[in-house]
């Protein structure tokens, strides 16, 4: 990989120095600061998204605990944005694929992502990114039943208030799988498009091992027909649409939507119906009333957060 800076590069910010140790992604370093502690480094050339994603974490860094905070911005080199965030130890994918979470972790973790969410929402924000890869964890350093300390949502590069023109405009976001109906339709998308995230995270996390209810079998990624067998997927667990989605969806969209319909006729796998062998009855029923196709019949983070699932015993 090559990048932007180099090994034992000092970085100079507003707060302090930083000498990077490694490279992580494309546009990711790790680093130390004066204290010898980790921190990452955040920097993409010829792009806004980390500068939008440093103005986004000003906006809420210290609104919220759940939300990793923007630690600094480098000065020197003063191009391109550049901005120190926190360091974690992992994030949810790779938690759960190493073990599936308990009941106690699965509230714990959940419920902060959906804290960090309450608190974008509120202003109208959207986080448009919802996946286990973005929330960051830290272990805790003795045997109790919850291997996590701290949970922080993360990546706000994406991040958008509601009535901005990719919104508006139906712009695409995110990672086809975590996606919104009405964002794989190309349909205008608020806060609700999180709430469908926050709840195929939640699926996610129940089953573990890196699953994901929506991953359409034998079909990779990157071919042309994956995100409409993303969209079959989400009709056979959570179809059918409502007659009302023409309210919100052009004529074009509605052929579409129809489409799909007849397309799982006979195919649906209603998420109700799942045995309780593999999820228990309390969970399907909470996550059927606000896995909703239409984003209009999604309650708020408010509203789930206010459900008696969260103070229900910890056992399945």
């Amino acid at each position: 990989m090559s990048g932007l800076f180099r090994l034992g590069q000092v970085l100079r910010g507003s707060a302090g120095q930083y000498v990077i140790t490694k490279q992580l992604q494309n546009t990711v370093w790790l680093a130390t600061n004066h204290a010898q502690e980790l921190v990452v480094i955040k920097s993409v050339k010829g792009h806004f998204r980390v500068a939008n994603e440093r103005d986004v974490l000003r906006r809420f860094s210290d609104r919220s605990p759940y939300i990793r905070p923007l630690l600094d911005e480098i000065v020197e080199p003063p191009e391109p944005t550049t901005i120190v965030l926190r360091h974690l130890d992992s994030h949810l994918w790779q938690a759960s694929g190493e073990r599936t979470l308990n009941r106690k972790e699965l509230k714990y973790v959940s419920r902060r992502v959906l804290e960090a969410l309450q608190v974008m929402h509120r202003d109208g924000f959207v986080h448009a990114d919802v996946k286990p890869d973005n929330v960051l964890v830290n272990y805790s350093s003795d045997d109790s039943d919850n291997r996590f300390t701290d949970v922080q949502l993360a990546d706000m590069g994406s991040s958008y208030p509601e009535d901005h023109k990719y919104a508006r405009e139906g712009a695409p976001i995110g990672t086809t799988i975590w996606r919104s109906p009405e964002t794989l339709l190309q349909l205008p998308w608020d806060t609700k498009t999180d709430i469908w995230s926050f709840g195929t995270l939640l699926i996610s996390l129940i089953y573990g091992g890196h699953f994901n209810i929506f991953y359409p079998p034998g079909v990779k990624f990157d071919e042309p027909e994956f995100e409409v067998e993303v969209l079959k997927r989400q009709v056979q667990f959570f179809g059918p649409f409502p007659a009302e989605y023409m309210e919100i969806a052009d004529n074009d969209t509605m052929k579409v939507v129809l489409w799909l319909m007849d397309a799982v006729f006979d195919k649906r796998k209603p998420f109700q119906y799942i045995t309780e062998r593999e999820i228990c009855k309390k969970d399907k029923e909470f996550i059927c009333w606000f896995m909703k196709l239409d984003p209009r019949d999604r309650p708020s983070a408010d509203e789930i957060l206010a459900h008696e699932w969260w103070r229900e015993p910890d056992e399945s």
